[in-house]
C-alpha cells in the first residue's frame, strides 16, 4: 500500500477538520503547514485590501514563512495538500511549502475548502513551485459529510 502524507494549511480550522478526516480515511501521516506568524481574524478580512491575506494574494511573489517540524517528501509515495481557496487559488503559503522541499517525481493531489469558488488556476500557479512533481486537482470538499470525505479519500 502506498504511503501517503496529508499536508494542510488551515487559517480558521475548517480545512484542518477536513484534513483530519482525509488522513484518518486511510491512516495517512498528517502534517500542518504552520505559518511562522499566525493569521489573525483581521489578517483574513478579504474585504480589506490592506489586510495581510489581501496583500499576499495581490503579490504572488510573497512567500509567508513556515514554522514547525520538518518533513521528508521522499518518505511518501503520494502527497495530498489541503488549503482554503483564497481569491480562486491556493494561498501563497502553499507555494512556500512546495518550494521548501524537493517533490521531484512525487504525485501531489490537491483538496480544498472554499466559501464558494473552485480551484481556478491553482494547479497552474503551484506547478512552478514544484516543477518536477505531478500536481493534480483533487476536489473541493465543502459541505460534504464525513462519510463522503472518507469515500473520496479512499478513491484516490
Amino acid at each position: 500500500m502506498a504511503k501517503k502524507l496529508v499536508a494542510y494549511f488551515s487559517a480558521s480550522g475548517v480545512t484542518k477538520k477536513v484534513a483530519e478526516i482525509v488522513s484518518e480515511a486511510d491512516n495517512s501521516d498528517l502534517y500542518e503547514i504552520t505559518p511562522k506568524v499566525p493569521y489573525t481574524k483581521s489578517d483574513l478580512n478579504w474585504m480589506d485590501k490592506k489586510s495581510r491575506s489581501s496583500v499576499e494574494m495581490s503579490d504572488k511573489k510573497i512567500r509567508p514563512e513556515i514554522a514547525g517540524d520538518e518533513i521528508n517528501p521522499q518518505d511518501y509515495d503520494e502527497i495530498l495538500i489541503g488549503f482554503p481557496v483564497w481569491w480562486y487559488v491556493a494561498p501563497t503559503i502553499i507555494n512556500t511549502f512546495l518550494e521548501k522541499y524537493d517533490f521531484s517525481g512525487k504525485k501531489i493531489i490537491l483538496f480544498a475548502t472554499s466559501g464558494g469558488s473552485g480551484f481556478g488556476n491553482t494547479v497552474k500557479e503551484l506547478q512552478p513551485s514544484a516543477p518536477d512533481a505531478i500536481i493534480t486537482e483533487g476536489k473541493v470538499l465543502n459541505g460534504m459529510s464525513k462519510q463522503e470525505i472518507i469515500n473520496w479519500a479512499k478513491s484516490i
